[in-house]
């Protein structure tokens, strides 16, 4: 009978995301997570083909989660202005909630080496890529928001201004501040409407 693993999946990771918070997608090799989790550096072989593949987990494994959130939140509601409002909180209230994930998240996948990624893993990330852009526009279109311009609008209102609340605070290592999740919902609102 084989042993039990001492280590998890979940474990390499997020001392993955710890490290990244810290030190930027360079920080993370494998001997650093094995090191962070206190396990030898072939139980981090054993679980990844090696240093892309933690890389691609990771990134996608933040994004997913994220994303789970985000969406139920566009979902959660049938007036459009008032969950994409949602959807724009969520992402603060998120990144509050998970500020080293939130921290890795200001990388983009290109700075975790997404040239490099399995077929599998490039396959997920546009997944995911595809069901945000399809969510942009079915909320573009049940505002009535037509052509470039409207579309752009929803864009900002849903991704760049909220990320912008997030940003300055999380790089400079301060909390986000007490009304950062209601200045996303307004600001959103008022851009959707």
């Amino acid at each position: 009978m084989a042993r039990p693993s001492l280590f998890d999946t979940d474990q390499f990771l997020d001392a993955a995301v710890r490290l990244a918070a810290a030190s930027g997608p360079a920080g993370v090799t494998m001997s650093a997570v094995a090191k962070e989790v206190g396990a030898p550096s072939g139980s981090v072989y054993h679980r990844f083909a090696g240093r892309t593949a933690l890389l691609a987990e990771v990134w996608l494994r933040t994004v997913e989660r994220f994303q789970e959130g985000w969406f139920a939140a566009l979902e959660g509601d049938p007036d459009p202005r008032r969950a994409g409002a949602a959807a724009a909180r969520h992402s603060v209230a998120w990144s509050r909630a998970h500020p080293e994930e939130a921290a890795l998240l200001l990388y983009g996948a290109g700075d975790f080496a997404r040239a490099e990624w399995s077929e599998e893993h490039a396959r997920r990330a546009d997944e995911g890529h595809q069901r945000v852009r399809a969510a942009l526009a079915d909320l573009a279109a049940a505002l009535g928001a037509e052509g470039p311009a409207a579309a752009e609008r929803v864009s900002v209102a849903m991704i760049d201004l909220p990320l912008s609340l997030v940003r300055r605070r999380l790089r400079a290592g301060e909390p986000l501040p007490a009304h950062a999740e209601d200045l996303a919902e307004e600001c959103t609102a008022a851009l959707l409407g």
